[in-house]
């Protein structure tokens, strides 16, 4: 008998599926091993050593491990194909292996296939060391900073804080954008649009021609005197650049200005352009690019979506999902063009098979991207087995890696540009000379102080819509006029519009996954969880999908900035995980880096012990405390926002903390007084509530009386009949 062993029930019984009687299939139910919780487990003064113990609450499964071990011919270790996986292959075989080395056989696969299952016990082959250490050193170098610098916050800002080595700089991105955006001063400026009627056009639809020119056409102001309306200022952030867009037009009196100039003035185009342009697909997903994409369409956050792709992975939906590859494995191209060319037709394929090439320095974990196992199997069969979510990620999956095998959307892009002339004079000469009228316009202009304008508009039209068939993304035909080059047009209205700059917008889960894996910090496995650490310790909230940073997590953050600067900041901590990775590729010993690393740790723990204690902010309210007339504020505890008395701990009264926002409930905040839902007069307010699992609504004051809730306050101003 052969006994494989995995990490999930779930693993085993999809891996069953394609095994004989012979093999006997087991989880581990993740690791057996770990450093201890209640202490440092690493042995500083022993080259690091991480002092690794059985995980007690795997007692069972490790003495049932351990009989079936026995009694197999052959023990087969199929944990997943990355670093953390090759760590619980190590601490199994260590576990059960008691000097019989030889028993054991590790193999792995990118997928829970019959292939290629069948495939991997062909090609068995023993534990990657250099995997493991890779591991090892991630570890003890999480724990020293973690069980290193938590009491330190203890000490100095308050009990019960914790840091991380790479959550911490997640938090500090988080807090340095939102300090640019209290930084950023908003400016307003105005833009000048004309509705510009074609006389051809009016022409044809007044005769009954069939035409497939439009009316009128938006165009707008691009120049004043052959210069620039607009103009970008780039600011220098701490991820990197943001470009403001604003036009020269700093006042409304400026605009109407230029608008009642423009009046007085004859329109004629003077170039139109046509481009034909191809957009090709996106690669297949990567675990960063799969987060981030369904946090965009389908509002998942990076936890969600990985416990969703782990599922779909373990039941042999998908391809392994921690990846940073984009390489897809050959035979799995054929299969893909194959089914572009059976469902849509020889034209959406492409002459040759598309591959694409990883940007990551040192791509490791899995070494193929993420996609669908098995063609047939359709997001209708998922949901039918899994559930709606499920579904949903897969079809994303499956769509993108159908698409990523197709040919090109084509695209025809036409750019109408506009001159201003003097209003006809009956007595030019030029009339009816387009191109000389303008030339001596021109010169007019230039004698005469007259300005003169230039008006764009651009269109496009879907010429073939390639893999967008499968992936269709916010692509309206804007199909413009039959415009021709020295044709007159006239204008039905000409109008400024106000606008205001907007600051570097705060991270969600897409942006901020995609600035950690830009500059190379954590790694596929890890985003998700950096994410929802800092989240579950409060060091920021979520505001309508956007991250916020507490009082609490800009304490922490501004303590570890002045007194670790070396270790939260972004360019050191990605040098620590290129040096993780060169471990993993056998480029680097790991205990030399772990080594400077903490000698550099330790002195910085020494120095700040004379360093003052950070005072968490309070916000303040108008509230008077009930118990001794002092102010209430508002503080953050282990659960949350609550109003306690500014004065404590001299005074302890607390209470429950609701956020209002300033709007009457719309079911009932609009009622007769008499008529209210609590019919005592009261009528309800809208206030921040949060879900079981944590997550922010807008619900009623008057709840339960009344149960009006939405997940944003544009729904709110807006409600729809839909209830959460």
């Amino acid at each position: 008998m052969k006994l494989v062993i995995v990490e999930s029930p779930t693993k085993a019984r999809t891996i069953g599926k394609f095994l004989t009687k012979d093999y006997e299939i087991k989880a581990s139910m993740g690791h057996i091993m770990d450093l201890p919780k209640s202490r440092l487990g690493v042995d500083v003064d022993h080259g690091f050593l991480p002092q690794y113990e059985l995980v007690l609450e795997k007692k069972m499964v490790i003495s049932d491990l351990k009989e079936s071990g026995k009694k197999a011919d052959s023990i087969i270790l199929a944990t997943d194909p990355d670093r953390e996986g090759e760590a619980i292959a190590s601490h199994i075989k260590e576990i059960l292996g008691k000097g019989n080395d030889k028993k054991f056989k590790r193999i792995v696969f990118h997928e829970i296939t019959k292939e290629a299952v069948e495939e991997a016990l062909k090609n068995p082959r023993d534990i990657d060391k250099d995997l493991v250490n890779a591991q090892t050193a991630r570890r003890v170098l999480d724990r020293l900073v973690g069980y290193k610098l938590s009491p330190v916050l203890w000490q100095k800002v308050r009990r019960g804080l914790s840091a991380g080595r790479v959550q911490s700089v997640a938090l500090r991105l988080i807090i340095e954008r939102e300090r640019e955006i209290e930084k950023f001063k908003k400016e307003k400026y105005w833009t000048i649009t004309a509705v510009m009627v074609n006389p051809k056009s009016l022409a044809s639809l007044r005769s009954g021609e069939i035409t497939n020119n439009k009316e009128e056409t938006e165009f707008e102001l691009i120049e004043i005197n052959e210069g620039r309306i607009e103009t970008q200022q780039i600011l220098e952030l701490y991820d990197g650049q943001y470009r403001v867009t604003k036009s020269i037009l700093s006042n409304e009196e400026k605009a109407k200005e230029v608008v009642d100039d423009l009046n007085k003035k004859n329109f004629a185009v003077s170039d139109v352009s046509k481009k034909e342009t191809r957009r090709t697909p996106y690669s297949p997903f990567t675990t960063s690019t799969l987060q981030q994409e369904a946090s965009r369409r389908l509002f998942f956050s990076g936890k969600r979506t990985m416990s969703l792709a782990q599922k779909l992975y373990e039941e042999g939906f998908i391809t392994y999902h921690r990846t940073d590859s984009v390489v897809i494995a050959q035979s799995a191209v054929f299969a893909l063009r194959n089914y572009v060319k059976k469902e849509f037709g020889e034209k959406y394929l492409p002459e040759k098979p598309r591959f694409y090439k990883t940007k990551q320095k040192l791509a490791q974990e899995a070494h193929e991207a993420i996609r669908p196992t098995v063609l047939n199997n359709t997001s209708e069969i998922v949901q039918k087995e899994l559930g709606r979510d499920f579904s949903r990620l897969y079809d994303l999956i499956f769509r993108r890696a159908v698409s990523s095998q197709m040919a090109d959307a084509i695209i025809e892009s036409t750019t109408v540009v506009v001159d201003s002339e003097i209003k006809n004079d009956p007595f030019d000469k030029t009339q009816g000379h387009p191109e000389r009228s303008r030339t001596d316009e021109k010169l007019k202009m230039k004698n005469d102080g007259e300005s003169n304008y230039r008006l764009k508009a651009n269109g496009s039209v879907l010429l073939f819509d390639g893999f967008l068939k499968v992936t269709p993304q916010a692509l309206n035909d804007n199909l413009l006029p039959d415009f021709k080059a020295n044709e007159e047009i006239s204008f039905k209205e000409i109008f400024q519009k106000e606008h205001e700059t907007t600051p570097p917008p705060r991270y969600n889960d897409a942006s901020l996954v995609g600035t950690l894996e830009e500059k190379g910090i954590g790694r596929p496995s890890t985003y998700a969880t950096i994410i929802s650490t800092i989240e579950g310790r409060r060091y920021i909230e979520r505001q309508e999908g956007r991250f916020v940073p507490t009082h609490v997590g800009i304490a922490v953050n501004d303590f570890l900035v002045e007194n670790f600067p070396s270790i939260d900041d972004v360019p050191f901590t990605a040098l620590m995980e290129d040096d993780l990775d060169a471990v993993a590729h056998e480029k680097k010993e790991w205990v030399p880096i772990i080594e400077k690393f903490y000698g550099k740790l330790a002195q910085k723990l020494e120095d700040v012990k004379g360093a003052q204690r950070v005072k968490i902010e309070v916000e303040e309210t108008n509230e008077d405390c009930p118990k001794c007339g002092s102010k209430l504020v508002i503080r953050i505890g282990r659960f949350g926002e609550f109003m306690s008395c500014s004065t404590f701990p001299k005074c302890d009264f607390t209470k429950p903390y609701l956020e209002e926002v300033g709007i009457p409930c719309p079911k009932c905040g609009d009622l007769p007084a008499n008529a209210s839902s609590q019919g005592d007069g009261r009528r309800g307010q809208i206030i921040l509530r949060k879900t079981r699992k944590g997550r922010k609504f807008y619900g009623c004051s008057s709840y339960p009386a009344c149960n009006f809730a939405a997940w944003k306050l544009e729904d709110v101003r807006n409600p729809k009949k839909e209830k959460i």
